[in-house]
């Protein structure tokens, strides 16, 4: 029988994916010995510090997780950055394959005047703030204004502009940050606009997140009947099925019967954003209509980009167009890459299962003899890491303190707060 062993760079989806696609190809003669290494005190990655909060259902998939992780031949090693506390090379030394998984999470930028004043951020900033994160719980978020306007067209767009426009004591019952639904509940904001560059039949949005939108209790939601009409004459009768599906779903928000709430949620269609103006502070956005001349502004006092991600560079790692440089996963040598650092930002948590299973049996076929050179505990001798069971711990305690307030949990955002409650 041979054991080999796998380095994980990388605790969320495409990370245990990757693990469970090491778990299912185990024969009597082919065994894995998987460890899994992580930045943060805690893992799966966007499932905890990625999903909007108002969508709990999406999170159960870390009950796969916690399958990966318990099934007997996986470490976790959290609060353990590649880079700093270890390379690449030493992890390529010393084990048979090393995937990484590290996602992307910089936000893109547009590239436009004014992009950098206070009040203008990327939503790789907010979606983190308000769901804890501990490197974003004391980012400056001003929601002293009325309008507030969101440039992208897709679901992480939709996300953030539906926190913003929720009543807020909505989030009470979920797991968003202590700190988010404090200043949510004080916040001015009452009109988000939604802004798209080209026109709804190339929106990125997901049909059932778009279908959600009118069973908003306390926001109207409102889009053109006149820009989706103009929409599906657009597309022409060879339309996708997913562009159908979309049109339709906007289609009926368009028509919904108007509502009168305090907060609106508007739908803007092909306005490029060429300025954002303000004298010490974000107050106007200017637009030009796509494909003309024409230009408008809206008075606003915060700007989210949700037009995309790209990776963070890692030393040792060759890199492209915001991912990692690789050919169908493979990168060099016993080094491969799964996910979004793979395949840059695109599908949704369950397109990671079938890239890494075609990325893992890439992997398995290119094994060489096994390395007995030690493993990454050996690097952490003075090092204080986050196993699988303090995990287990700071997960059960905060489940706990979320119980009496209705919460599926109250998440700990302080690092030395996450590991006090891991016991360390």
């Amino acid at each position: 029988m041979s054991t080999y062993k796998v380095a994980i760079v990388g605790a969320g989806p495409a990370g245990y994916f990757a693990a469970q696609a090491l778990q299912n190809l185990q024969t009597d003669d082919l065994q894995f010995s998987i460890d899994m290494i992580e930045r943060l005190p805690t893992p799966w990655g966007l499932v905890r510090s990625g999903v909007a909060p108002d969508h709990p259902k999406i999170k159960t998939v870390s009950k796969v997780f916690e399958k990966v992780a318990t099934a007997g031949n996986f470490r976790l090693f959290g609060g353990v950055e590649l880079g700093t506390d270890i390379s690449i090379e030493q992890l390529k030394e010393m084990y048979d394959a090393v995937v990484i998984a590290t996602g992307s999470a910089l936000g893109k930028k547009l590239g436009i005047p004014g992009e950098d004043l206070p009040g203008s951020l990327s939503a790789a900033e907010f979606v983190p703030w308000y769901n804890a994160h501990p490197d974003f719980h004391d980012i400056d978020i001003s929601l002293d204004c009325d309008t507030a306007v969101v440039i992208g067209a897709g679901n992480v767009a939709m996300d953030v502009a539906r926190m913003l426009t929720l009543e807020p004591s909505e989030l009470d019952p979920t797991d968003t940050a202590d700190h988010a639904i404090s200043a949510f509940k004080k916040s001015s904001i009452r009109e988000v606009i939604i802004s798209a560059r080209r026109g709804p039949e190339h929106a990125a949005f997901t049909s059932p997140e778009l279908r959600e939108l009118p069973k908003l209790e306390h926001t109207n939601v409102l889009i053109s009947q006149a820009d989706i009409a103009a929409a599906i004459v657009r597309a022409g009768e060879e339309i996708e099925k997913d562009t159908k599906s979309n049109l339709d779903a906007m289609l009926l928000i368009s028509e919904k019967e108007a509502t009168n709430h305090d907060r609106t949620m508007k739908f803007q269609f092909l306005a490029t954003p060429v300025e954002i103006k303000g004298s010490g502070k974000v107050e106007e956005v200017v637009f030009q209509k796509t494909g003309s001349d024409e230009k408008f502004s809206i008075k606003c006092g915060l700007v989210i980009t949700a037009i995309g991600y790209e990776a963070a560079c890692i030393a040792g790692l060759p890199y492209e167009r915001g991912k990692v440089l690789n050919r169908d996963g493979h990168v060099s040598e016993n080094l491969y890459v799964v996910g979004w650092a793979k395949r840059g930002p695109s599908g949704v948590i369950g397109t990671n299962k079938s890239d890494a299973s075609d990325v893992i049996k890439l992997l398995v076929s290119s094994l060489k003899p096994a390395k007995n050179n030690g493993d990454v505990s050996d690097l952490l001798a003075d090092k204080k890491f986050v196993s699988q069971s303090h995990w287990e711990a700071i997960n059960a305690a905060e489940v706990a303190a979320g119980e009496p307030l209705g919460k599926p949990r109250k998440k700990a955002v302080l690092r030395e707060e996450l590991l006090g409650l891991g016991g360390l």
